[in-house]
């Protein structure tokens, strides 16, 4: 499976005429690859190349944002290349291994950009974020994580972010007479009380397997802290079968065998939204999933939210677990890198645009305006502007979820290599189907760390 899913990556869709909100943040464009200069006069000597990806919103924003550099450095202007999702995959991985890659190379930071760091093939910005301290402190913190390698930064944190959220169906948790979770120990009590109601504890798509992901990131987390997962994608040997790891995959288990799942959940995908239509025709009581999920139930869930019957949290404590209960998991960011094959005027025009037309005000106004929380603290001065309740006090807590985190953990599947992210899936689903033991897992993943 393609760890970049368009269906999960950065949708957050809003009703038409909700305080201007425009259609959702989408992975996958709908042509490509399509070239511009985005300016009047072309390239020079001293410009720069950045490829990215279609589809709006945030086609149109990088076009603008290209054009405000371009309008004010007539010598050195940036040329434009977009692509679809899957194309621009391909054709990054190529232009980079033979070191033909554009200046600035967008990405989504994590394995992939380890990968060019091993081979040499980006820059290393720890210095320049050194020289512009103002620029690195704006940023959410938690996003730098993705941009890290070795302590070493090689990407600036850009456009979005979208944490993991536990949404939960208000209306369900009044018919059993029940408050909402805060640990773990909660959630498995409320398993049976639901389905006494026959409502299904828990929605979800686990034909898709990253849906289930979810629930690992977090319990691996709420355990052991980020320190497990770190080991892994760092390729401490036989990481997988660190105590707290076998804990969280012995834990996921007993919610399976607990009926913690819709029945049949192993047949439900996430790409139809089937899984979000369980919730807010309440059928199922709770949702673990991307705060992406919020614009399609407002559209689609009649008055699921606009009559305030949706709640949402971030992911509980487990009783004497060592995380910290404000880290979250998901994307805390897109991450532009620049080449290390690039001339020195390339290179110093590529800095330029990523310290004044990636994070500056008008683009932080126009992220908001698409209904999306961008990785900077300034976008909380923003959020008076929207006009919807609903849609207000869901921005604030995505805002405050991603910015009070003491770490954002980047998603498994896009962190680990994609081998390594294929074994992770295809074991993640033999998981919660029950057809290996947590010792199993840990062992099939142990043999893939480092690769």
């Amino acid at each position: 499976m393609d760890p970049i899913t368009t269906s999960r990556r950065n949708f957050l869709r809003f009703t038409a005429g909700a305080a201007g909100l425009a259609a959702g943040l989408s992975a996958c464009g709908t042509s490509g690859p399509q070239s511009s200069d985005s300016s009047t006069g072309g390239t020079t000597a001293s410009g720069a190349t950045y490829w990215f990806l279609t589809g709006p919103p945030q086609e149109a924003i990088r076009d603008v944002q290209v054009k405000r550099f371009n309008d004010a450095n007539s010598g050195t202007q940036i040329k434009t290349t977009k692509f679809q999702n899957d194309a621009f995959k391909q054709k990054i991985k190529t232009a980079i291994g033979a070191g033909q890659a554009p200046t600035l190379i967008w990405g989504w930071g994590g394995g992939g950009l380890k990968s060019y760091v091993d081979a040499n093939q980006v820059e290393d910005l720890t210095g320049w974020f050194g020289q512009n301290a103002a620029l690195k402190d704006g940023i959410f913190p938690s996003a730098f994580g993705a941009a890290t390698v070795g302590s070493k930064i090689y990407a600036m944190p850009v456009e979005t972010t979208t944490p993991i959220v536990l949404f939960y169906d208000k209306r369900s948790f009044e018919k059993i007479g029940a408050e909402p979770p805060k640990s773990w120990g909660d959630i498995m009590n409320l398993v049976p009380k639901f389905n006494e109601k026959g409502i299904a504890p828990f929605s979800l798509g686990g034909q898709s397997r990253w849906t289930n992901m979810m629930w690992l990131e977090f319990l691996f987390d709420r355990i052991g802290g980020p320190e497990v997962f770190q080991n892994i994608f760092d390729g401490k040997a036989d990481g997988w079968n660190d105590p707290a790891a076998i804990q969280a995959l012995t834990e996921v288990q007993n919610l399976v065998k607990a009926n913690g799942f819709i029945k049949g959940f192993s047949s439900i995908t996430a790409d139809s939204n089937a899984d979000q239509a369980l919730l807010y025709t309440g059928k199922a009581a709770m949702m673990l999933h991307g705060a992406w999920t919020y614009g399609n139930m407002k559209t689609s869930g009649g008055d699921f939210v606009t009559g305030g019957h949706l709640g949402y949290m971030n992911f509980p404590p487990v009783d004497g677990g060592k995380g910290d209960p404000s880290n979250t998991v998901g994307n805390p960011g897109q991450y532009l890198s620049i080449s290390s094959k690039a001339t020195d005027g390339e290179k110093e025009t590529a800095k330029k645009f990523l310290a004044n037309n990636t994070l500056d005000d008008a683009s932080v106004d126009a992220w908001v305006k698409s209904g999306n929380i961008p990785v900077v603290k300034s976008a909380k001065d923003k959020l008076s502007s929207v006009s919807d309740p609903n849609d207000k006090a869901w921005l604030n807590f995505v805002y405050d979820t991603s910015a009070n985190a003491k770490t954002f953990a980047q998603s498994w599947d896009q962190a680990l290599s994609p081998a390594a992210a294929e074994t992770l899936l295809d074991n993640i689903a033999k998981l919660f189907q029950l057809s290996v033991t947590p010792q199993q897992f840990a062992s099939n993943m142990n043999a893939v760390i480092g690769k």
